[in-house]
């Protein structure tokens, strides 16, 4: 029966052991034999007919011994038959000869008589086997040089593998030459009975198939190898037959580990733990790993396996973020366990968030102490520790003073405390209420001053009140509606293009939607869910959607408008453009884009005829020199007067210069248009 090589661990003999077995590749007997033997193996199994012992005529090579050792066939990585290698020691028997007439009257040896004791000697060895209901013969051809050939002397050994036999089956193997000298060697062994395991993973589950007689029952454990310390049972059934036990692929992690015996007085117990370099058995481990901190510095890692790691303090901003080592750092041999070499993986916990009660906008302080008891303290910022007493121009920096003050004074809270360094969190609501009180004087001072410019120029300013209501008014016609952004990410520099464009649109202002800032929800949702929902969205509050058209766009719309049965090739997690193209050519195909979508594209990147005909059915505008008429069609009705369309064009235009350069000088970007451009992209 096939069976996993790594599930069978087994020896032959009257006492088991545990052991690995070795894989032999591929279904062809072969025959192999020690330095200075040269051994043939015959093509096909012979004849078992050991015939009469006969005299050997001078020095003759016989087997004197038999080993036998257990192995794999495999057929396929998982495919593999129990097989059983034969090695046969070989040795010379017999003498040659000396005639009497030679020592008696001292004639010289005849030539043609010294030649045959100075050749190789030649043997064939039968190898019989049986092990019900298979039994096979094959031939070995053995010689041996002249320079091993002494009587009485072992010359090596001959390796044959192998027989396949079953589990618990009774292995018999004769072994003698043709003609036969001597009696035939036997040997008779009794392979052991026990189950053989299987695992197989389909889809999220995993199958352990244990194959055991119907009439014969077996213990079956799971559990969790756990080094060091004691193993830490699971799972654990008393079986009768053949059993198929599932898994659910969240289950495994690399210390799980599989016990099968017989239920018997002191029967052999097999042991495998399969999983130990499994990816997900890994993943599996440290999802279930559980971080706890323990007043007032102590921790503890809870997993189901021994599992190294490395603990080391870090801070976090308020606004969250990456968590960032302390800067300098604490001493590591504080909180150091072993490292782990396996996959970079990370736990996080807040320090106590409990006791420190709500989320405060504190400053953390590191205290560093050195040699005679020298004591310098920094506050973490995002630029790093900033020095309380320096010149820097952050607000740890302005402020150092007051905090040194309150660190000695008893007003900040220690959150740890070691030989080398502490942590502090020190209170910064009373500056923010200062700062505060300076905002609000400064906003009585700017009204005073305004209202005196209303009293000394009221005729001006009724001009410049009439204007900026009516500004008032169109821009809030124009927040009031939505303008959803779709484009290629054809590379970094275009994006970066785009990011200046909604930036500049959503300052006229416009609702700007762009998968650019939604970065976290596209890769929640997954870019056609996103798509679909800011689409509905923009369209049912009246918006439009712009179609930026580049090189890598035109690309895939050809693509999709040659063959539109058939997605396009891969693309970026984030690409909405891609995603969203199944929804929008129905719009164009059925006539329902005129009014709810714009198209443009930018002068040097691309040429008006590089847009397919299809889109055209819409307005399709050059940026940024028709910005003025694009800018009034994403306003629609509420859109100001044409004076004050080209002041915001300009405004939008000078803003898109410095990422169109950038874009333009950036290597690998198509510069130029026309059909150039699209093929260097």
């Amino acid at each position: 029966m096939p069976v996993p090589w790594f599930f069978l661990s087994l020896a032959l003999g009257r006492n088991p052991v545990v052991l690995s077995l070795e894989r032999v590749v591929g279904p062809q007997d072969t025959a192999r034999c020690s330095p200075g033997l040269s051994c043939h193996l015959w093509d096909g199994d012979v004849l078992c007919l050991p015939g009469s012992l006969v005299s050997a005529p001078g020095p003759v090579l016989v087997p004197t011994g038999l080993q036998t050792e257990l192995v794999l066939r495999c057929y396929k990585d998982t495919n593999c038959d129990l097989c059983v290698r034969v090695d046969i020691h070989l040795a010379v028997h017999g003498y040659w000869e000396e005639p009497e007439d030679e020592e008696e009257f001292g004639i010289a040896e005849d030539p043609a008589i010294e030649e045959p004791r100075n050749a190789s000697l030649q043997a064939h060895v039968v190898l019989s086997f049986q092990a019900y209901p298979t039994a096979r013969c094959v031939l070995l051809e053995v010689q041996v040089p002249a320079a091993l050939v002494q009587p009485g002397q072992s010359v090596g050994s001959v390796v044959f593998e192998c027989f396949e036999a079953a589990l618990g089956a009774e292995v018999r193997i004769w072994s003698y030459t043709q003609p036969r000298y001597q009696k035939e060697l036997n040997l008779t062994q009794q392979l052991p009975a026990l189950p053989v395991l299987n695992v197989s993973a389909h889809g999220n589950d995993v199958h352990l198939v244990v194959d055991i007689p119907e009439d014969q029952r077996f213990g079956l454990s799971l559990y969790w190898n756990q080094v060091p310390g004691p193993a830490k049972p699971w799972w654990h059934r008393n079986l009768t037959g053949p059993q198929t036990i599932t898994l659910n692929h969240t289950d495994l992690v690399p210390c799980l580990c599989i016990q099968v015996w017989r239920l018997e007085p002191d029967s052999v117990r097999t042991s495998i733990c399969p999983f130990r370099e499994d990816p997900r058995a890994h993943r599996n481990l440290w999802r279930a790993a559980q971080l706890q901190l323990l007043p007032p510095r102590a921790w503890r890692l809870d997993a189901p396996c021994s599992l190294p790691a490395e603990a080391t303090l870090c801070w976090q901003a308020p606004d969250g973020g990456p968590c960032q080592p302390l800067v300098p750092p604490l001493p590591r041999e504080n909180v150091t366990v072993n490292v782990s070499t396996w996959e970079k993986q990370e736990l996080q916990e807040c320090l106590w968030a409990d006791s420190l009660g709500p989320l405060k906008d504190d400053m953390l302080l590191v205290e560093t102490r050195g040699p005679q008891d020298n004591r310098s303290l920094c506050a973490l910022e995002p630029s790093g520790c900033t020095p309380l007493l320096s010149r820097a121009s952050t607000r740890a920096a302005r402020l150092g003073g007051p905090l040194l003050q309150d660190v000695q004074s008893g007003q900040c809270l220690q959150l740890w405390d070691g030989d080398l360094g502490a942590l502090w969190a020190c209170p910064m609501e009373k500056y923010i209420h200062r700062r505060w009180a300076l905002v609000w004087m400064a906003c009585l001072l700017l009204a005073a001053v305004l209202f005196l410019l209303l009293l000394l120029k009221k005729n001006h300013v009724k001009g410049w009140l009439r204007l900026l209501k009516e500004d008032v008014r169109a821009g809030a016609a124009a927040r009031s509606r939505a303008a959803l952004l779709l484009y290629s990410a054809d590379d970094a520099g275009f994006e970066r293009l785009v990011g200046a464009l909604a930036s500049a649109l959503f300052q006229l202002p416009l609702r700007v939607a762009v998968d650019l800032w939604s970065r976290r929800e596209l890769s929640a949702q997954g870019p056609l869910a996103w798509f679909h929902a800011q689409r509905r969205q923009t369209l049912q509050e009246g918006g439009v959607v712009v179609l930026l058209f580049s090189p890598g766009a035109v690309a895939l719309c050809r693509e999709w408008l040659q063959d539109a049965t058939s997605a396009p090739g891969a693309h970026g997690p984030h690409d909405a453009f891609a995603a969203s193209l199944s929804c929008l050519l129905p719009d164009f195909l059925q006539g329902r884009a005129p009014g709810r979508y714009v198209g443009a594209y930018f002068d040097r990147l691309l040429s008006p005829d590089a847009v397919p005909a299809l889109f055209r059915s819409v307005p399709v505008f050059s940026l940024p020199s028709q910005l003025p008429e694009f800018l009034g069609t994403l306003q629609g009705p509420a859109a100001p007067h044409p004076w004050r369309l080209a002041e915001r064009a300009e405004q939008v235009s000078r803003a898109l210069q410095p990422a169109l350069d950038s874009c333009f000088r950036a290597p690998g970007t198509g510069r130029g248009m026309g059909p150039e451009a699209e093929d260097r992209t």
